[in-house]
């Protein structure tokens, strides 16, 4: 079953057209990955099925309600975690839960118990009741999954989930989105400029350039459109054998190595070193969605400065949606 569906969705601004037709469809429990470049419509895309936005012309449904006949369902059924720091530095995670909770209106005696659950799923039990200013980077990011999802909702927007976070606070997050996805069944669109990221976390990802979805499919297929993985040997090296190889798709010398072209090299090079004869160096270079991105969109991806500058209009939108 599908938990967005996308119908020719076009949105303009005077001369500029920033989504240009997308149609799509997201399945219930499924990790998103939209990745764009500068301008790209990702943002514009998000407004649009958060209800944050009127799309100019076409459709969509997410949770099964319609974003124009019905924005008030829509926006009961997502939780949104911005890309910008929207946690109150000056309030408790429990309290910033707790206000969050009566942003959305839920029921006073259902609360607490929400509460003590986001907690302990993002492990910041122990730190309930310490004022946010206190928390580091990662913490602060976990404690916005919690909010965003202290309602129920079945779609979870991830804007930038990680950005600017070190390495270990990084892979600490993308362990808890895996969580929400193995326990929640939760759906989640995740937009990213991590390639690492989305190739960790999503089931499928979605390249989107001038308003348009180029590519569509999962990490490895994508992979797998670009190109072959690179292995390098030196040494005293059997090309006769690795050529028979099925997996081998090119064998040449490059600069005094050998330069095989492989299909998976994660599966495969075992069997390639057993048969390359005495092998004294291996280097291996896997495609990866840098290289698709690169093909794809025809640029390397970077922070959309645009895209930044929405944040703060749409946390407000969201907040005062809630209050009707």
């Amino acid at each position: 079953m599908n938990a967005i569906i996308t119908e020719n969705l076009v949105k303009r601004y005077a001369e500029v057209t920033a989504v240009d037709g997308i149609s799509l469809a997201i399945k219930e429990g499924e990790v998103f990955g939209l990745l764009g470049p500068n301008g790209a419509g990702k943002t514009t895309l998000i407004s649009m099925l958060a209800t944050l936005a009127s799309p100019t012309s076409g459709t969509a449904s997410v949770a099964g309600r319609d974003i124009i006949k019905e924005p008030l369902e829509v926006r009961r059924n997502i939780g949104i975690v911005f890309q910008e720091p929207s946690v109150d530095d000056l309030l408790t995670a429990r309290e910033n839960l707790y206000l969050h909770s009566m942003l959305y209106g839920m029921p006073r005696a259902r609360i607490p118990g929400m509460i003590e659950k986001m907690l302990k799923m993002v492990n910041l039990t122990d730190r309930a009741d310490s004022f946010v200013k206190t928390y580091s980077g990662g913490m602060r990011r976990r404690l916005e999954i919690a909010r965003g999802l202290i309602h129920g909702p079945g779609i979870l927007f991830l804007d930038e989930p990680t950005l600017g976070l070190d390495p270990a606070s990084r892979k600490a997050v993308w362990g808890h989105i895996r969580k929400l996805k193995e326990s929640n069944n939760a759906t989640i669109i995740l937009t990213t400029h991590y390639m690492e990221e989305a190739d960790s976390l999503a089931d499928r990802i979605g390249i989107i350039n001038k308003g348009r979805i180029i590519e569509l499919d999962t990490p490895e297929a994508l992979k797998k459109k670009v190109g072959q993985d690179l292995v390098f040997l030196t040494g005293e090296i059997d090309e006769a054998a690795l050529k028979a190889l099925p997996f081998v798709n090119s064998v040449e010398r490059e600069n005094g190595r050998c330069k095989i072209g492989i299909t998976n090299s994660a599966a495969n090079l075992h069997a390639l070193l057993n048969a390359g004869g005495k092998i004294a160096e291996v280097e291996v270079r896997r495609v990866t969605l840098d290289d698709v991105f690169l093909k794809f969109a025809g640029q390397q991806i970077s922070d959309d400065a645009e895209e930044k500058a929405g944040t703060m209009f749409e946390r407000i939108a969201v907040h005062k949606a809630t209050k009707r």
